[in-house]
């Protein structure tokens, strides 16, 4: 296909594919004649992943580049492809002050990933995004919250399987990335919104007086 249908199939204007093109993140057409080029599926397929990681993601063009050329890249495993495209996109709570509180949670998400069993370094972004958090917590008087962490993470192991059996369907790495980062980012908002539903549901049958 020529870039003009590329660019209709895609939703991705015409000047944009160009810009990819120059910035090492899509690969060039095949040339057919001095000014015109050839592209195919792996264009479309990139193209789409570019979209989402750009898009949803909220990933830089820089970063972009890094994920594709780990997807080019044949030496990595799936796992570390997955980790380029997914570790910009832990949410961080406003970094704290390197106190107690802090190193506490440290020792606390330390024992967390111990007793789940997890393969998961200290250093990872998740990792230190639950110790901000835990040490938000309690220097804003709420530590005891942290007592229902192996709950939380018990529930959270169960979302990441029926994540995986999910984008586990799709055979080519870019559809695999594309639906984790998609699935990644909006699936925390719903997880979110069905949070709060859960939550208004508890509520009511715990506290509303006024309904059976």
């Amino acid at each position: 296909m020529r870039i003009g249908e590329l660019s209709r199939r895609t939703g991705v204007p015409v000047p944009t594919v160009k810009y990819y093109v120059r910035e090492g993140l899509l690969p060039a057409g095949e040339l057919t004649s001095p000014n015109q080029a050839r592209y195919g599926e792996l264009h479309e397929r990139r193209l789409r992943l570019i979209r989402a990681l750009i898009d949803v993601g909220g990933l830089s063009v820089a970063a972009v580049r890094d994920v594709v050329a780990a997807v080019d890249d044949g030496s990595r495993s799936v796992h570390k492809v997955l980790g380029e495209a997914t570790d910009p996109l832990v949410p961080r709570h406003p970094e704290g002050p390197d106190d107690e509180a802090l190193a506490g949670a440290r020792e606390r998400v330390a024992a967390l990933v111990a007793e789940q069993g997890w393969r998961v370094d200290a250093e990872h972004p998740s990792a230190v995004a639950l110790a901000e958090t835990l040490a938000a917590l309690e220097r804003a008087g709420h530590g005891a919250f942290a007592e229902v962490l192996g709950e939380y993470a018990a529930a959270a192991d169960r979302v990441a399987e029926a994540d995986f059996d999910h984008v586990g369907r799709r055979v080519e790495l870019e559809d695999l990335v594309e639906s984790v980062v998609v699935g990644t980012v909006l699936g925390d908002a719903l997880l979110a919104a069905l949070r709060r539903m859960a939550q208004v549901h508890r509520s009511s049958r715990l506290y509303d007086d006024t309904r059976d």
